[in-house]
């Protein structure tokens, strides 16, 4: 079985792009908060995340940086041969499901459920890109 739940905030904005015959393609980031032992400052550490067709749309759409939200899906591990032709593992979860947990900001029509908080700053530094 491979499944992922994961909660956390959006890293950046996510990106959309579509194919050739028009499916759409987002990627984004998550940073999910770990507790590294008692008493010591929680870290995050940062899952690249994938989306298909409508799933994608929506991220691209409602997921700003900072939004915290709730994803569901399965890891993957692919590699790919970089220009020095050195081969790149990349991990990352293809979302199956989305769950908003901030209630819709004013102007938006993002439809969301939850509880109001303002998300804490992420540092531009933490980010491993």
């Amino acid at each position: 079985m491979n499944r992922i739940v994961l909660i956390g905030r959006a890293a950046k904005d996510w990106e959309l792009r579509y194919t050739g015959t028009g499916t759409g393609i987002a990627n984004g980031v998550i940073a999910v908060d770990r507790q590294v032992s008692q008493g010591k400052e929680k870290e995050a550490d940062f899952i690249n995340l994938v989306a298909f067709k409508q799933t994608a749309e929506t991220c691209a759409n409602y997921i700003k940086k900072g939004h915290r939200f709730a994803v569901e899906g399965r890891l993957q591990v692919r590699s790919y041969d970089n220009n020095e032709g050195r081969k790149v593992w990349v991990s990352e979860v293809l979302v199956d499901r989305i769950e908003f947990l901030e209630p819709k900001q004013q102007g938006s029509q993002n439809q969301t459920e939850g509880r109001h908080s303002t998300p804490p700053p992420i540092d531009d530094d933490d980010l491993p890109f």
